[in-house]
């Protein structure tokens, strides 16, 4: 009984008795239960959350984003489940909203929202910064692009959060590598600047490098770098060698860290297109 299971079941099976039931394990939702002291993994809050819903709801959102293998879904996330409504608990969320046999998937026994309904969810129920973070890594992890979902913003054309949705998906590149990336592509964005490309690939015939997203015609490239490039030296050596690469191949490669404002983002990459003698065409 490591899993999340519905303690009147358990005892009408025999496999428990009520007093091994209040002794051993811990209500996790009301009938649905853990062992005391399990950790609540996303998957365990997530099973437990489909049993409250008395085996009827479909786990959508951040939850099925994690389950379809994006990164970047923290353990506490509440679960967001397609149900009928029920009493309000603290860390589920539950979507009274209609959805097709086809938008449905299993993931082991679980019933999932389909990659492209996952998607067109995260857009509408999120605020669009955290929405294109999360659509991000869904689109590294499963290849699902904003494409796959027109036919559900034409199916829910009046469905809550529909306008907010197409901004959003609008938005989705796979080629963020963190969530740190997606807010730096944005930044660009928001800053009046060309859609940056991502994860450019450059070599030399020997050595390659990627960068995290750059413009091609300046060669003009952005890298956003965590505190493990400062404090682990198998990355610091790598990164020697990196920089050298894209030097010889005339890349000016911006290294951006979690201190720098905005302003000072947008600053840097607009000084390093006068250096280059380019002017950046209008944002689409």
């Amino acid at each position: 009984m490591q899993q999340p299971f519905i303690g009147s079941e358990a005892i009408a099976r025999g496999v428990l008795t009520r007093g091994q039931l209040r002794a051993r394990y811990a209500a996790v939702h009301p009938g649905v239960y853990l062992p005391k002291g399990a950790e609540q993994t996303l998957l365990a809050r997530a099973q437990a959350a489909w049993l409250w819903t008395g085996r009827r709801g479909v786990i959508a959102g951040r939850a099925a984003a994690a389950l379809h293998g994006a990164k970047w879904v923290d353990a506490s996330t509440p679960i967001e489940v397609v149900a009928e409504h029920g009493r309000r608990r603290t860390d589920v969320i539950v979507h009274e909203e209609r959805i097709a046999d086809g938008e449905v998937v299993r993931i082991g026994e679980l019933p999932v929202t389909s990659l492209a309904r996952t998607a067109f969810d995260l857009a509408r129920h999120l605020p669009r910064d955290a929405a294109v973070v999360h659509l991000d890594s869904l689109a590294a992890a499963t290849g699902v692009t904003a494409a796959d979902t027109s036919a559900l913003a034409q199916r829910y054309r009046g469905a809550r959060g529909i306008r907010r949705s197409l901004v959003a998906l609008d938005l989705m590149d796979g080629g963020a590598a963190s969530p740190q990336e997606t807010r730096l592509r944005l930044t660009l964005i928001d800053g009046g600047l060309p859609r940056p490309r991502t994860q450019i690939r450059v070599s030399d015939g020997y050595s390659e490098a990627f960068i995290d997203m750059g413009y091609d015609d300046p060669k003009v490239g952005l890298d956003y770098e965590g505190a493990h490039h400062a404090s682990n030296r198998v990355q610091y050596v790598h990164d020697i060698g990196r920089a050298e690469l894209l030097d010889r191949e005339g890349w000016i490669d911006l290294r951006v860290v979690a201190e720098h404002s905005r302003r000072y983002v947008l600053h840097r990459v607009r000084e390093a297109f006068a250096r280059r003698g380019w002017t950046p065409p209008t944002s689409t």
